[in-house]
C-alpha cells in the first residue's frame, strides 16, 4: 500500500503549548521569513542541536555585531 504524502514528511506528530511570547514570537518569524510554523519548529530544533552539540564539546557560540562588537552566548 503506497504511503501518503503526508506520513512521508511527518514522522512524528506533537502537540505543545506555547507561552504568550513564544506564540508572538513564531508569529513574528512566519510574517519575517514566510515559513509555516512546522518548519519554523524544525529549523529550531535543528539549530539547537547543532549549538548543543558544539558547546558540549568546549566551543563557544560567539555573535559579531556589524560594528565588530563580540558577545559570548550562553544557553542554560
Amino acid at each position: 500500500m503506497p504511503k501518503t504524502v503526508e506520513s512521508q514528511l511527518s514522522a512524528d506528530r506533537i502537540t505543545v503549548g506555547l507561552t504568550r511570547r513564544s506564540t508572538d514570537e513564531l508569529d513574528a518569524l512566519q510574517i519575517q521569513t514566510g515559513l509555516s510554523k512546522t518548519d519554523l519548529v524544525n529549523r529550531a530544533i535543528g539549530l539547537y542541536k547543532f549549538i548543543t552539540d558544539h558547546l558540549a564539546k568546549g566551543d563557544e557560540l560567539l555573535i559579531r555585531d556589524t560594528k565588530g562588537n563580540q558577545m559570548v552566548v550562553h544557553l542554560q
